[in-house]
């Protein structure tokens, strides 16, 4: 089956996975089924209701999801979770579930009839997260997915909107106040002002009405990540980024120039189009040998504790 990143899936025990990666555990070794990560699951006490099921769910974090799968699926758990084939209930896909998700919430349906108006095309864009889920609450962000090419649209139609205030009724530049709820709910190792200073120029966050939504990238799986052989250890290093094509893709990958690290990869939103190409790169996470040479991994936890990416250029500017 072909799976992409941002792609959703019920089990047949009522877990809630988010797809991470275009390709399977087959693709690694040592494993079969989709590479996912554990979201959701049923809770009698649970803040989350799909009226769909019947059924009250709980979000976890990381580490959480980490610890209820060594206890229930132990031998789903690699560096990810791999969901064998036979145990899928429900693959959800984020543009073929785009009508549905419009009929449910009619707050979606105004933003994607916007940006088709404004030359988006509508066949190229999806919801994922806990709208596609039917989980979502009242003050849930809006995950909105743009495929391939397209979403280089769609960027640029936000950063014409954003820097050249032409900001329409709904759409307009996220204030500073929810960037403060943005970066509390990151926790990233760097401070406010750098985190923000970073992410104004991305142009992939903006608010639609009363609420932020994402801009989340998915391409068509035509990167795929060398095959991981060893961690060697947590390492700091510096390089001027060569491509970054796929900066804003799930991993983020910078190729730098650098004597030792062919690539930086990152598997936290945080740092997605984090540097642009031309730039110095300042990265900690951690050192893996692979079989196309070093890589430094920045994100072996969501929460990315530790570790981190920067733009030297980008704060040397900004003095």
């Amino acid at each position: 089956m072909k799976q992409r990143i941002r792609d959703f899936l019920f089990t047949k025990d009522g877990l809630v996975f988010s797809v991470v990666d275009y390709v399977p555990q087959e693709y690694y070794g040592g494993g079969e089924g989709v590479r996912a990560m554990l979201r959701y699951v049923p809770d009698e006490k649970g803040e989350r209701m799909n009226k769909k099921r019947g059924i009250r769910y709980r979000k976890l974090g990381t580490g959480e999801a980490f610890e209820y799968m060594k206890l229930h699926h132990p031998g789903w758990v690699y560096d990810v979770f791999a969901v064998p084939y036979d145990e899928i209930q429900e693959y959800l896909r984020p543009e073929k579930e785009l009508e549905r998700v419009c009929q449910e919430d009619e707050k979606v349906s105004r933003l994607i009839d916007t940006l088709e108006d404004m030359g988006v095309r509508r066949k190229s864009m999806g919801i994922t997260g806990s709208r596609l889920t039917s989980l979502s609450q009242a003050n849930s962000d809006i995950d909105l997915v743009v495929y391939g090419k397209e979403w280089w649209r769609a960027r640029e139609i936000l950063s014409e909107v954003i820097s050249t205030d032409q900001s329409r009724p709904n759409l307009k530049p996220i204030p500073e106040d929810v960037w403060q709820k943005i970066y509390k709910k990151r926790v990233p190792e760097i401070g406010f002002q750098e985190f923000l200073i970073h992410e104004v120029r991305k142009y992939n966050r903006a608010m639609w009405e009363d609420t932020y939504f994402d801009l989340l990238y998915v391409g068509e799986g035509e990167y795929k990540p060398p095959k991981y052989r060893r961690k060697v250890e947590k390492r700091t290093i510096t390089g001027m980024v060569l491509s970054a094509k796929y900066a804003f893709d799930s991993p983020s990958v910078f190729e730098i120039e650098h004597p030792m690290v062919d690539r930086v990869l990152s598997y936290t939103h945080t740092y997605a189009g984090q540097v642009f190409e031309g730039e110095i790169l300042e990265a900690r996470g951690m050192l893996e040998e692979t079989e196309k040479g070093i890589q430094l991994v920045v994100g072996t936890t969501r929460e990315a504790k530790g570790e981190w990416i920067r733009s030297l250029t980008l704060l040397e500017g900004c003095k």
